[in-house]
């Protein structure tokens, strides 16, 4: 199955969960918005010209005639066709459960930096990002982490995985979400990833997978940048 992924060029966003799941199972894929006419391509499947549902927004995934659209969604689709997620209804439900409170951290750290409205520049709302980043650093990060960091202990099945005795694609999205962390708040996370070991340890895995190893030392993984969810802004990085 030749994949097409549908995200915005240039940043890593949301369209990296996808991403590595698409470079784990070594699936032939084009990201097709980094394609020559690909983005206007892209917005006409938003609007609605070329499909009888189109999606609210990117990413999606084309396969075939179908068009998965929402991260989790595309990641439930992959997972259950490529050996990412259980056999089970059960373990499926639980993956993707856990995929939906990635997808509220990850739209808790897209506001630390965007706290009243994408529409306008950080520097808009940078005051406000700072109580919002800081409020974040202290209660919402470490309470996101410490619900894996108590998943992973009680999982006696699997070792070092959030689901079961096998790598699925929820643990693919916590590592990237650790390497977001790393690069949008390196001294708040020097002091928060001592406290959750067992989270580290999953990024660690993930990244020596063979492929994607590979696939992060290769020119296909976009740099995180300050267009993508996780930025660096100094002043929101607390050094207490």
């Amino acid at each position: 199955m030749r994949y097409e992924l549908y995200y915005w060029a240039g940043i890593q966003g949301r369209g990296e969960f996808v991403r590595l799941a698409l470079e784990d199972i070594g699936a032939e894929y084009v990201d097709a918005a980094r394609e020559p006419g690909g983005e206007a391509r892209m917005l006409r499947l938003l609007d609605g010209e070329l499909v009888q549902h189109p999606p609210f927004a990117p990413p999606f995934l084309k396969s075939g005639n179908l068009l998965v659209a929402q991260t989790a969604n595309i990641l439930a689709y992959l997972g259950a066709h490529h050996g990412l997620a259980p056999d089970d209804e059960a373990g499926r439900l639980w993956a993707h459960q856990l995929q939906l409170t990635i997808a509220d951290l990850v739209d808790e750290v897209h506001d630390t930096h965007h706290p009243i409205a994408s529409s306008l520049y950080y520097e808009d709302q940078h005051q406000e990002a700072r109580a919002r980043a800081a409020d974040f650093l202290k209660s919402r990060a470490p309470k996101y982490l410490g619900y894996f960091e108590k998943v992973l202990a009680r999982n006696k099945a699997g070792d070092g995985h959030l689901v079961g005795a096998q790598l699925t694609y929820p643990d693919l999205s916590l590592f990237q979400v650790v390497a977001g962390l790393r690069y949008a708040f390196p001294h708040a996370m020097a002091q928060l990833e001592p406290k959750h070991p067992r989270v580290v340890s999953v990024h660690d895995r993930v990244v020596a997978r063979p492929r994607i190893a590979a696939y992060v030392a290769s020119p296909r993984r976009i740099a995180f940048n300050q267009h993508g969810i996780f930025r660096h802004y100094q002043e929101l990085d607390s050094k207490d």
